[in-house]
């Protein structure tokens, strides 16, 4: 198990997302888990491991279930680990989450073309949000050795002020989402700043080898330091970082609870709710973000509409798009193109009894979301550039019948491990039009080939292996995890990881054609 990983040390998760949320409803309080891969994903780690996650207090109701400290045991309804509560004001979360790390790192870090704000006052407030986290984190992790694991571009500099707090923490982070090139990253006024604080990590995790490679440039182009690329480590003032790659995965045991006994009544439900007869479903789900490529998608149903015109009336696109970040005008400015694209779209190609596109810009619970994933003929995630990409594992998932057609950008990290989906160009409408038709056309037999090795794939690289492998390696930096450091025997978890990455090489010689 997970835990056995850690030796006797405590597991702190920093995050800015909380995995449950408190608010109320008619004037009662409920919980819910929020969107996310991230959440997703770490959740049943923590449940796994125990211990305490640290994250942003987002809920309106998040206050009234937690003690004088912030603490709260979750899940809800049968806890076992700490959800502690950071609180930051309005001004905070606006400059350090809308600001800097979503108006200027999340742009930064995507190959997208949206230009990133570089403003001081977002600057400082990121850093004083970090510094915050870190006096938290500092507090949980009183009276003995610990273990943080850091997620993600909101807190690049908590590592390097935990190890100038308690240099015996042993600090471990994944980048959840992509890692640009020197040329893109270094023209963040500051960079060398971002990247001293990320180096306060013994363990630094990325979803790909090539995030690893472009983050070592990085490094090399901005910083004194020493890197050894054999073993793939930073040495920076005494300290010793190692940048791996951790493909993440998800728990595939969850689409069985999500959709339960009576999955088909409920798509029966949300077929009426939505208009959507019998008719097959091609699904996108997705927060409404400008790197997930959702005008993109949506045009290449218009262009399949037109290629082949004897589709209309026979299949529904539905796109459920969660909203997100409003508060940044480009996440306006998608959410209205992406209505405008879906009405110019149903009013060329629908009738009265018929609508092409569906677009549900609302919060679904992945209840609904799985029954979508079981009930399509196909789900397409057009990433224009994405670390990982959940949703695609997540469909796999679902298919428990070995049906469905995963049409995948070819840039995510999702394509590495599953090319049994049709991958294709989310910037080619042509390409990205073919895919869906696909999806509406492929013969049973093919279609069960391909998910039956995607499910394989998906299960055997879980969300509790990633763990597994990722906490192994992290466990072998305390102290008191294992009784003879200087060991060199092999290490089994060492042959995984190393199978691993002989299986990723292989897969990437065969999408570019080696």
């Amino acid at each position: 198990m997970a835990r056995t990983r850690l030796g006797g040390a405590k597991l702190i998760v920093v995050a800015n997302r909380e995995p449950y949320i408190h608010r109320y409803k008619d004037g009662e309080v409920e919980w819910i888990r929020p969107a996310g891969g991230l959440t997703t994903a770490l959740d049943p780690v923590m449940q796994a491991c125990g211990g305490v996650w640290v994250a942003h207090g987002s809920g309106d109701a998040d206050r009234a279930v937690t003690d004088a400290n912030g603490r709260v045991g979750v899940p809800p309804d049968d806890p076992n680990y700490v959800l502690r509560r950071v609180w930051l004001t309005k001004d905070e979360e606006e400059g350090y989450y809308y600001g800097a790390a979503n108006s200027m790192l999340w742009p930064l870090c995507h190959q997208v073309f949206a230009r990133p704000v570089f403003d001081p006052a977002h600057w400082e407030a990121y850093r004083k949000v970090n510094e915050t986290f870190a006096a938290a984190v500092l507090e949980e992790a009183q009276g003995g050795p610990a273990l943080v694991f850091v997620q993600d571009y909101h807190f690049a500099l908590l590592p390097r002020l935990l190890k100038a707090a308690r240099p015996d923490l042993v600090i471990a982070q994944f980048w959840h989402i992509p890692w640009p090139g020197p040329e893109k990253f270094l023209v963040c006024p500051w960079a060398r700043e971002l990247l001293d604080g990320m180096l306060g990590n013994d363990l630094f995790g990325f979803h790909t080898q090539n995030d690893c490679n472009n983050f070592l440039e990085c490094v090399d182009r901005a910083l004194e330091c020493r890197i050894d690329r054999e073993r793939f480590a930073v040495q920076r003032n005494g300290q010793i970082t190692t940048v791996r790659p951790f493909p993440i995965s998800v728990d595939p045991a969850l689409a069985d609870e999500y959709l339960g006994d009576d999955w088909e009544s409920r798509a029966t439900a949300l077929r009426k709710k939505h208009r959507l007869g019998d008719r097959a479903l091609i699904v996108g789900v997705d927060r409404v973000d400008y790197t997930k490529g959702i005008p993109e998608r949506l045009r290449a149903v218009d262009r399949l509409l037109h290629k082949h015109p004897e589709l209309k009336g026979q299949f529904h696109f539905v796109q459920v798009g969660a909203p997100s970040r409003t508060h940044i005008p480009a996440y306006r400015d998608l959410t209205e193109e992406v209505y405008s694209l879906a009405e110019r779209i149903n009013w060329e190609h629908g009738t009265d009894e018929w609508q092409p596109v569906v677009f549900l810009n609302e919060h679904h619970g992945p209840d609904d979301i799985f029954v979508l994933y079981r009930t399509a003929a196909g789900c397409i995630v057009s990433s224009l550039h994405d670390g990982m990409n959940l949703v695609a594992k997540e469909f796999v998932t679902a298919r428990g019948d070995e049906r469905g057609v995963l049409v995948l950008s070819q840039f995510t990290g999702a394509a590495r491990e599953l090319p049994d989906a049709v991958l294709v160009n989310p910037f080619d409408v042509e390409e990205m039009a073919d895919g869906l038709f696909a999806s509406l056309t492929m013969p049973a037999p093919e279609q069960e080939r391909r998910m039956r090795r995607m499910r394989a794939q998906v299960d055997d690289h879980n969300i509790y292996r990633w763990a597994g492998v990722l906490l192994s390696a992290i466990g072998k930096l305390i102290p008191d995890s294992c009784e003879a450091p200087t060991k060199v025997e092999p290490d089994p978890l060492d042959m995984i990881e190393r199978e691993i990455a002989r299986e990723n090489y292989i897969t990437a010689l065969r999408l570019a054609g080696g």
